[in-house]
C-alpha cells in the first residue's frame, strides 16, 4: 500500500491538478466511483487507478474491472488519496487516463451544440449532462474554451461525459461551415433576434451556437447563422446562464421530435 506523499506516482498525479501539467503529461484525472463506473461501462482505457482499502473492500467487482483496464493499480492510504484528489471529500478512488481519447466523430445529423469560449467548467459539464439527457447528437467546443477533460467538467457532467460525442474544434468557423455544407441549419442565440427559440423547426438537423458566459457569441459566428433566435426574458433580466439556455433549446427540439414521432405513428 502506498502511504508516502513523496512517492513518485503520488507526486505525478498531484501535478495533474494543474491544467499545464495535464497538457504536459497528456493525462487527466477521473475522480469518484460514479465516473469510474461510467468509464468502465464504455470500455474507456485507464492509465492508473488508486483507491483506499475501504473503497476496495466495498467495490470488489468495480476494482477488478478497473484493474483489468489500467496499466497500474495501487491501494493507497486515506492521506494519499486526499492528496491526489481535487475534491474536498473524495469518495475513495482516483484514476488517470490519456487526454484526447474521448474525441469522437460528432455527426452532421440530429441536434448538435457548438460552444464558443466557454470558461466555466461547471457550465460545460452541465451542458454535456443536459445534452446527453435531451438526446443531442454531439457537441463541438472551441479550442479557447475550458479543457473538455477538466476535473470539474467531468464531475458536473455526472458521468455523461463518456456517453456524448464531443470534440474540440481548432477553428470553430470552419466547423460551422462544414456543418452548413452537410445540410445542417445553423441557429444562433442573440438577445436582439426577432424569432423565439420555439419558432424554429427543430426537426431538421440543427447546430446550436452558444457563446461565452460574459461576452456572448462573437459577431463572426453569429453572422454565419441561418436563423437567429432569442429566449424571452422579463424586463430587467439581462441574460440566462448558458447551460440553462442550452437546456431550453435542446428540450424544445426533443419536444418537436417526439411530436413528429407521434404524428408518424398516428
Amino acid at each position: 500500500m502506498l502511504t508516502s506523499l513523496q512517492n513518485n506516482l503520488v507526486k505525478q498525479i498531484r501535478k495533474l491538478h494543474s491544467t499545464k501539467e495535464r497538457h504536459k503529461q497528456g493525462l487527466f484525472l477521473l475522480e469518484g466511483t460514479h465516473l469510474l463506473e461510467e468509464a468502465c461501462a464504455v470500455n474507456y482505457p485507464l492509465e492508473v487507478v488508486c483507491c483506499t482499502p475501504e473503497w476496495q473492500a466495498n467495490h470488489p467487482t468495480l476494482w477488478e474491472d478497473a484493474c483489468s483496464r489500467c496499466d497500474r493499480a495501487e491501494v493507497v492510504s486515506e492521506e494519499v488519496l486526499q492528496a491526489i484528489a481535487t475534491t474536498v471529500q473524495p469518495d475513495g478512488v482516483v484514476a488517470t487516463a490519456k487526454r484526447g481519447e474521448q474525441q469522437s466523430q460528432v455527426p452532421f445529423t440530429g441536434v448538435v451544440l457548438a460552444l464558443e469560449t466557454i470558461q466555466d467548467p461547471g457550465n460545460l459539464g452541465t451542458i454535456i449532462r443536459t445534452a446527453a439527457a435531451a438526446g443531442a447528437a454531439g457537441l463541438w467546443l472551441s479550442q479557447n474554451s475550458v479543457d473538455l477533460d477538466n476535473p470539474k467538467v467531468l464531475r458536473a457532467s455526472a458521468g455523461q461525459w463518456f456517453r456524448l460525442a464531443t470534440a474540440v474544434s481548432e477553428d470553430l468557423k470552419a466547423t460551422v461551415e462544414a456543418c452548413q455544407q452537410a445540410g445542417m441549419q445553423i441557429i444562433a442565440t442573440l438577445p436582439t433576434a426577432k424569432l423565439t427559440y420555439w419558432q424554429v423547426d427543430w426537426r431538421k438537423p440543427s447546430l446550436i451556437l452558444l457563446g461565452n458566459e460574459g461576452a456572448g457569441l462573437s459577431a463572426d459566428l453569429a453572422a454565419m447563422a441561418d436563423q437567429q433566435v432569442k429566449i424571452p426574458l422579463s424586463p430587467g433580466v439581462e441574460s440566462l446562464n448558458v447551460a440553462i439556455a442550452a437546456a431550453l433549446m435542446l428540450y424544445e427540439a426533443q419536444r418537436q421530435l417526439l411530436e413528429k414521432g407521434l404524428e408518424t405513428r398516428g
